[in-house]
């Protein structure tokens, strides 16, 4: 019976105390696209992921019933920084779903007129928010009827200033100034007694982002391996805010003084003899969620990992076994897009060779499809047409030959007598580079019997097939990375070799290594291309991830680079164009790429239909 009732009241307690309206809910992955296209449309900054922000406790004070029934004390704010736009996953703060919809837009406009790096700040949170409030309605005068019913649904949702104490209320009066006539409060009032309660959350108002933790401040460690499965995915897609801190030291594991209240902290450090082989905690990722702030911490001093760390290994391989270095690396530059500037000589691009390739054949497994798709380009190669008026051929012109009769009972000088018509095979005149991504990531199960790399591997075997029908100069090479100083360039089939039973070897050999310095291989591409003597030159890149590197190679850096990389091939009048299969790709592609320079297929099989494909309609006049 005990049971019964404190479920009931709970039930009810919960119920009574919500303020939000669950039947208005808007989310945010089923508005996502719209919002990305608005926001880039009102001027945002195009190289900006919007992705969803996880919840954290607020501080402020809340309703009798909330703090009864314990609830109301956690809400996900909407943040900007140089990289990602964080929105609410899900917005039920107002009424109905159009002001729930409308104020995910509002955001989105918010975000576009606002600078990043003041956001941040803290001290200049309201007056940030005034000023881009003001940018916004000025530049767009479309949004204020919708602003103005947004403010007037979000006061009747906030507590009233007569219910607050005296220094809550001023604030509280204030931040009601700032939403109905912005830029008319400088800064909020200041507490008149000792500590003061946080304001209560502003879902139509960006929050300082949290400082992100830099990824060049420590060495990678050796465990390190992209790709690999980790508890991270057990949680939802959202972003924490972390803070990395060492592992506790304790000489002793026994506790002195004791105190019996102090056991269980005490314990979560004490050096236990736990075997790194042990079965990763299943909670974990549900454990994160409930965390405003997550500790990393590294390796202690034994050399022990918690078995609910990542695993992860790299198998670097010793330099007997490994591919074979040709010469002693280049030297090309990488792209800042913080400083924007281009640092020269930064990234040592190394060519290789596979040192195990041996001659082999097609696959049998190949060869139906291999002959189906040289039937296919067949028809790409360029075929014999008849040329008129030349001053010798295989039979005469006729046209040409009245024309010349015409010409001379007229009186008229003749200069030359083409009268004549010929066969010849027209030109296409096209060089084309694949470029193929070899990361770990490549590595992963494609389907149930292939990895992403046998689908490579095939896919490469199948288009160097079809491509000697079309008699187009084309090369292939691959490329991986591990860190600046060692980008590896696999050559698999340079253009002044043929396609034959080694370079089918070369292919065969191709295994997933290191990581994704997509800039670097995409500049030493260039150099390539550039020397070849055809008018028209194609790139194409296969890849199954973003650009990643285990220095500062990530995220909007690696984009921005490869982005840098990408225009210089333009420049060079080469056409670069992305084959991908990276389901987030449709996020960073467009900004990286332009509307028409990727394509991206859902199922990595479909490379062996598709890339041929793809290749007729891009040489196709």
């Amino acid at each position: 019976m005990e049971e019964w009732i404190g479920a009931r009241w709970d039930r009810w307690v919960t119920q009574a105390a919500r303020r939000d309206h669950p039947h208005a809910a808007v989310e945010l992955k089923d508005i996502e696209k719209t919002l990305g296209v608005f926001f880039r449309a009102l001027g945002g900054d195009a190289g900006l992921r919007v992705v969803a922000a996880a919840d954290c406790a607020h501080g402020a004070r809340r309703r009798l019933l909330q703090r009864i029934a314990g609830i109301g004390m956690r809400t996900a704010h909407a943040a900007l920084d140089r990289e990602i736009l964080r929105l609410p996953p899900r917005l039920a703060v107002l009424p109905t779903p159009d002001l729930n919809r409308d104020l995910y837009l509002w955001l989105a406009a918010l975000a576009a007129r606002t600078d990043p790096e003041r956001s941040r700040s803290p001290q200049h949170w309201i007056a940030v928010n005034q000023q881009a409030t003001l940018r916004a309605l000025q530049t767009h005068p479309g949004l204020l009827a919708r602003y103005r019913r947004l403010v007037l649904a979000l006061l009747n949702e906030r507590i009233a200033p007569d219910r607050l104490p005296e220094d809550e209320a001023a604030q509280e009066r204030a931040i009601r100034q700032a939403l109905l006539v912005p830029g008319s409060v400088a800064a909020l009032p200041a507490p008149k007694r000792g500590k003061v309660r946080t304001v209560q959350p502003v879902p139509l108002w960006l929050m300082p982002a949290p400082i992100a933790p830099d990824a060049a401040a420590r060495a990678p460690t050796p465990n390190e391996r992209e790709g690999a499965p980790s508890q991270e995915q057990q949680a939802p897609n959202k972003r924490y805010q972390a803070e990395r801190v060492e592992m506790p030291s304790h000489d002793s594991p026994m506790i002195l003084p004791f105190r019996a209240e102090s056991l269980l902290s005490w314990a979560e450090f004490v050096k236990v003899n736990r075997a790194t082989d042990d079965d990763p905690n299943p909670d974990a990722g549900r454990a994160a969620i409930s965390l405003d702030r997550l500790m990393l911490a590294g390796d202690d001093d034994t050399g022990q990992q918690a078995a609910s760390k990542v695993r992860l290994d790299l198998d670097l391989p010793p330099a007997a076994e490994d591919d074979l270095a040709l010469g002693p690396g280049i030297l090309l530059p990488e792209w800042d897009w913080r400083r924007q500037r281009l640092k020269p000589d930064y990234c040592r691009v190394q060519p290789m060779a596979a040192r195990q390739a041996e001659p082999c054949p097609l696959p049998e497994r190949l060869r139906r499809s291999a002959q189906r798709l040289k039937s296919q380009f067949a028809a790409l190669a360029p075929a014999r047409r008849w040329l008129k008026g030349q001053p010798d051929g295989i039979e005469p012109d006729i046209d040409a030959c009245v024309r010349i009769a015409a010409d001379r009972r007229a009186g008229r000088s003749l200069a030359g007598t083409s009268a004549y018509l010929d066969r010849r095979p027209a030109d296409r005149d096209l060089a084309c580079l694949v470029l193929a991504d070899l990361s770990l990531s490549t590595d992963a199960h494609a389907n149930d019997e292939q990895r992403v790399i046998d689908v490579i591997r095939d896919s490469l075997m199948l288009f160097g097939d079809a491509l000697t029908a079309t008699g187009d100069r084309f090369a292939f090479y691959g490329f991986s990375s591990l860190r600046r100083s060692f980008v590896r360039f696999h050559e698999i089939k340079p253009f002044d070799r043929p396609f034959d039973a080694m370079t089918r070897g070369r292919i065969a050999a191709l295994k997933p290594g290191y990581y994704t310095r997509l800039g670097a291989a995409v500049r030493r591409t260039v150099q390539l291309l550039e020397p070849q003597p055809s008018p028209r030159r194609l790139l194409l890149v296969l890849s199954d991830g973003k650009p990643h590197d285990t220095d500062l190679y990530e995220g909007r850096y690696g984009i921005e680079d490869t982005r840098h990389a990408l225009a210089e091939a333009r420049n060079a009048g080469i056409k670069p164009f992305f084959v991908t299969i990276d389901r987030e790709a449709a996020a960073y592609l467009p900004h990286m790429c332009g509307p028409n320079g990727f394509v991206i297929m859902r199922k990595p099989e479909e490379l062996l239909t598709r890339l041929p494909q793809l290749y007729a309609q891009l040489t196709d006049r």
